[in-house]
């Protein structure tokens, strides 16, 4: 059973997004998937001032297992990239929903937010199917 903070939203494709502070949120991927992944040893990140799309690859993870692609949960403008987690891949892997953050989104007023994101209790039951 995952221990997924109820506060979160998460993407079927296994990201988590922070409440909006300021239109800005926080987007990472979950235990569950850095776990599926192994060791994260290479984070490619959006860069700040990018757009993003809702749905559409970002960057990408590598592991020790293999390469996944990285998927922006809600469409906007990247305001920050965690430096941190690039420079020590290990903490995507140690501390997902903390240190491990991948990077800041200014959310899209215009799209909101996807109607597909799944609360805690829902991504868990997700993932565990």
């Amino acid at each position: 059973m995952s221990n997924n903070p109820q506060h979160l939203r998460y993407s079927k494709e296994h990201e988590w997004l922070s409440p909006a502070e300021d239109g800005v949120a926080t987007v990472g991927i979950t235990a569950h998937a850095a776990s599926a992944l192994g060791d994260v040893v290479f984070v490619e990140l959006p860069e700040a001032g990018q757009a993003v799309t809702a749905g559409e690859t970002c960057g990408e993870l590598e592991s020790t297992k293999s390469v996944s692609e990285l998927y922006s949960p809600v469409s906007g403008e990247i305001v920050e990239v965690n430096q941190n987690a690039v420079d020590d891949p290990g903490l995507v892997n140690s501390s997902p929903f903390g240190e491990g953050w991948l990077f800041k989104v200014r959310i899209d007023e215009a799209a909101g937010l996807p109607g597909d994101l799944l609360s805690a209790d829902e991504y868990t039951s997700f993932s565990e199917e």
